[in-house]
């Protein structure tokens, strides 16, 4: 089945994965950069060609602006907990106590699911273990780490991206 596709997809793929070149590339020469525009451009046919672009192809065209809001949010929350992680483990009486918790999430879309899953996991001290359907599993190195996650701001915040995005 065909997908109708738009220019705004097409261009935000293009430049997403151009974008990428860039960075792993780390060359910055004429002729590098002509031959990153022909590779993307042969990458974006294939995918065209393939019918692999739809609504999930191209996600992140789907966020609001606040994504730039949540993105130095998240910064400074993994600077906070890597400081409290630090502080336990630079502790003598190091007081860890593992824990694996689970509870429902408020994102509804998979791209939501995602990214809160991978939002904990970057923060240090938790990582997600599972997610199934709205349910997450997280580990936490300390109690502290999770405490309050399930109705946390992070868990708002990313609800409040998915806003506009296609629901599944």
């Amino acid at each position: 089945m065909k997908t109708r596709l738009t220019l705004t997809q097409i261009l935000a793929l293009a430049v997403a994965i151009y974008a990428m070149w860039l960075v792993l590339s780390g060359h910055y020469t004429g002729l590098l950069l002509a031959l990153g525009v022909v590779s993307t451009v042969g990458v974006v046919l294939v995918t065209i060609r393939m019918d692999l672009l739809d609504h999930e192809g191209v996600p992140l065209l789907h966020l609001t602006a606040r994504v730039w809001t949540y993105i130095p949010w998240l910064i400074v929350e993994v600077v906070k907990s890597n400081l409290a992680a630090t502080r336990v483990i630079l502790d003598p009486k190091l007081p860890i106590s593992p824990t694996i918790v689970r509870f429902r999430g408020k994102p509804h879309t998979d791209l939501g699911r995602f990214i809160f899953a991978n939002s904990i996991t970057l923060t240090p001290g938790t990582i997600t273990v599972a997610v199934t359907g709205a349910d997450f599993h997280v580990h936490a190195l300390f109690w502290e780490a999770i405490d309050g996650i399930e109705e946390g701001e992070m868990n708002r915040r990313v609800r409040a991206l998915e806003k506009g995005l296609p629901n599944e």
